[in-house]
């Protein structure tokens, strides 16, 4: 045979082989692979929209947020998302800010508490305040946005006596209080407005009605219990203490421990009331009597 002829058949051949194995190679390995870049296609087809409808479904979207959103802020508490502890913390910083000198909350951290829908921290709060600045704490815990509750709690009354010998009637307390989370945003609303959280003031029902303690005369008021009606002028008096000193008054003029309320120039009368410990106590100097006793 011809070498030129058996070298284009041993040509053809490898032709044939080469043509036989990528029809092979795409109909059986490569085809797999071409379906799957076909449904592929097709479903991007599917769910492809334009920019259009796109834009419309987003503003429609932001729409229903909004009125679900306006829908959490009207509720009266929220659970709020994955809170961190430092925010009861400044919670309580923010409430007891105003509070008098005299009182004080100490904060302590206790656990975490998890159920099926909701997480809680619990803590600790202790301290000694006055009455309404308790109550005010109280309150704000109560009636805050974010959800709190005093799960349990003790009260006690406590006299204390400042440096000027004035005695404060306070509360000691201690709570225990759970602060309420969640890991969705479902119970929570997107721009949190607080409840109102400052009370009317509350009667303290702690003050004693009779009280031991009578405050110091530091202000060198007239002590009407010592007291002489020296003479009455239109519309005051000339009255003096067991120390020599005079004082004029008028009606409504502040005294120890009470008032001047009323001047009697058809009797030659003055009268006060006094608080006494919480003991009403009404008394008189008269002119005349001291007249005749002068005597």
């Amino acid at each position: 045979m011809d070498r030129k002829l058996k070298n284009t058949l041993v040509l053809i051949s490898i032709l044939i082989l080469i043509i036989a194995g990528g029809i092979l190679f795409t109909s059986f390995y490569q085809q797999s692979e071409i379906g799957e870049k076909e449904n592929q296609i097709k479903e991007l087809q599917v769910n492809a929209y334009d920019t259009e409808e796109l834009l419309y479904q987003l503003e429609e979207i932001k729409k229903r947020s909004a009125k679900l959103d306006s829908v959490l802020a009207l509720r009266k508490f929220n659970v709020p998302v994955n809170l961190p502890q430092s925010r009861f913390y400044d919670f309580v910083n923010r409430v007891s800010f105003n509070f008098s000198p005299n009182s004080f909350v100490n904060i302590e951290y206790q656990n975490l508490v998890e159920e099926d829908f909701f997480k809680y921290y619990v803590f600790t709060i202790n301290g000694t305040a006055s009455f309404n600045d308790l109550y005010s704490l109280i309150y704000a815990i109560e009636q805050s946005k974010e959800l709190k509750k005093i799960s349990s709690g003790s009260i006690t009354n406590l006299v204390k006596v400042n440096e000027e010998g004035f005695p404060l009637y306070l509360v000691s307390f201690k709570f225990t209080v759970s602060v309420y989370f969640s890991a969705d945003d479902r119970f929570a609303t997107s721009e949190l407005r607080e409840n109102r959280l400052k009370p009317n003031p509350l009667f303290d029902f702690f003050y004693p009605l009779i009280r031991n303690e009578i405050p110091p005369n530091v202000d060198n008021l007239l002590d009407v219990q010592s007291g002489k009606l020296l003479a009455l002028i239109p519309d005051g008096a000339f009255i003096s203490d067991s120390k020599g000193n005079t004082y004029l008054l008028w009606e409504g003029d502040e005294v120890y421990l009470g008032y001047l309320t009323e001047i009697d120039f058809e009797s030659n009368e003055v009268h006060f009331i006094l608080n006494k410990g919480g003991i009403i106590e009404k008394v008189v100097l008269s002119l005349e009597k001291e007249n005749k006793m002068d005597q």
